[in-house]
C-alpha cells in the first residue's frame, strides 16, 4: 500500500525545530559511526560480518539481487564481479567515522534527504550547489544538514559511471581498459549504497528515527529513537531472507530490464518519492505489528522490509544497465556509438 507523498510544509520550519532535528540526527549518526567503525575493524580481523545503515546484511542482499537481474548483454567483466559489487554496497558506511572529521563531514549528508524541509522546486536545481543555494535562500540554517543530498549523490555517481563506460568503449589499450574496469566497478558499487539507502523510508523524511517530536502525531506513531536501527538493521538481519527479497524483486523488475537512459535524474526522484510515500505505512506497521527482531515476525512486516530492499535492488539494476546503454551515446554529439 502506498500513501500520497506528504507535502512540503510552507513556510519552512523554524530554525530551532530544524536544529533540534539535526542534533538528533547527528547523535544517531555518531552512534552508528562508532558502531560501524568497530564492525569494520572486526571485519578486517576476520571476526564478524559487521553492520551499519540498512545493516551490511540488507545492503548486501539488495546488491546481490541487483546483480542477478543484469541482462546477459551487459559486459562480462561487470556481470562476473557480483561479489565485488556486493562488498562495495556498504562502503560509504565504512567512511562514517566521526573521529576522521574531514572524511566524515564530506559524505555525512549524502545518505538522506529530508523532503519536508525542502522549498518548492528545490529538486529541480541542476546540481548540488544550485540546490544548496536555493536552500540557503529558503532560510535553512545549515542546508547540508537540514535537507541532505541523497538524490544528487545518486545522480552524480550514475553520471560518473556513464562517463567511465564511455572511456571503456573507446579504450584500445588492454592494460588501460583493465584500469577503467576497476574504476567502473568501484563507482557502480558505491552507487549501490545510496540507491539502497533511498529505498529505506527513514532516509527521505524528518521522521528518520521516531516520529518527529515537533510534528503533530494524531495517529500515535512511535517516537522511539531506536526505531531506525531496529527496523533496518536488526529486524532485517533476524527476519528477512534473500529469497524473500528475490520474490519481491520478481514482482518489480520487468523482463527485459527497463532502461532510464537519458532520464536517470527523473527516475531517481521517482525512486526517492516512492520511498517517501511509504513513511506512514512504515510507522503504521510499527504501531500495529511491530518490527521486533527478538520475537516472531508478522508476514506483513517481513514483506514490507523485503519489498523496500527489492525496490532498492530493482532501481540499482536499472541504473547499472542504463549507464551502460547511455554510454553508447557520444558525450559531444549525442549520436549512437557502436557497441
Amino acid at each position: 500500500m502506498h500513501l500520497e507523498p506528504r507535502p512540503c510544509r510552507k513556510p519552512s520550519p523554524p530554525a530551532s525545530q530544524i536544529a533540534r532535528r539535526a542534533l538528533r540526527r547527528i547523535l544517531l549518526n555518531r552512534g552508528v559511526l562508532r558502531l560501524a567503525l568497530a564492525a569494520a575493524l572486526l571485519v578486517s580481523a576476520g571476526a564478524v560480518g559487521g553492520g551499519a545503515v540498512w545493516g551490511f546484511t540488507g545492503h548486501e542482499m539488495a546488491a546481490r539481487v541487483a546483480t542477478e537481474a543484469l541482462p546477459v548483454s551487459m559486459p562480462a567483466f561487470f556481470r562476473q564481479a557480483g561479489d565485488q559489487l556486493v562488498h562495495l554496497n556498504p562502503e560509504p558506511d565504512r567512511w562514517r567515522v566521526f573521529e576522521l572529521r574531514e572524511m566524515d563531514q564530506a559524505f555525512a549528508y549524502d545518505h538522506y534527504v529530508d523532503l519536508e524541509n525542502l522549498p518548492d522546486g528545490a529538486l529541480d536545481a541542476p546540481d548540488r550547489f544550485a540546490y544548496l543555494k536555493l536552500l540557503y535562500e529558503a532560510g535553512l540554517e545549515r542546508p547540508e544538514r537540514d535537507a541532505g543530498f541523497l538524490p544528487y549523490r545518486i545522480v552524480e555517481l550514475y553520471q560518473r559511471t556513464v562517463s567511465l563506460w564511455r572511456r571503456w568503449r573507446q579504450e584500445e589499450d588492454p592494460r588501460r581498459r583493465d584500469w577503467v574496469e576497476q574504476r567502473i566497478l568501484n563507482d557502480a558499487g558505491v552507487l549501490g549504497h545510496y540507491v539502497t539507502d533511498a529505498s529505506q523510508p527513514h532516509h527521505t523524511t524528518i521522521h528518520f528515527n521516531g516520529w518527529d517530536a515537533d510534528t503533530p502525531n494524531p495517529e500515535g506513531y512511535t517516537r522511539d529513537d531506536r526505531f531506525h536501527a531496529r527496523f533496518e538493521r536488526y529486524f532485517v538481519e533476524a527476519h528477512v531472507t534473500p529469497a524473500r527479497v528475490r520474490r519481491h524483486m520478481q514482482s518489480r523488475a520487468a523482463a527485459p530490464l527497463r532502461s532510464v537512459a537519458g532520464r536517470a535524474r527523473e527516475a531517481v526522484r521517482e525512486h526517492v518519492m516512492a520511498s517517501h510515500e511509504a513513511v506512514e505505512t512504515l510507522y503504521r506497521m510499527e504501531r500495529d505489528f511491530g518490527f521486533d527482531p527478538e520475537s516472531s515476525a508478522r508476514a506483513e512486516a517481513q514483506d514490507f522490509a523485503a519489498d523496500r530492499l527489492a525496490a532498492g535492488a530493482e532501481m540499482l539494476a536499472v541504473l547499472w544497465w542504463s549507464a551502460w546503454l547511455e554510454s553508447a551515446e557520444s558525450a559531444e554529439s549525442g549520436v549512437q556509438r557502436p557497441s
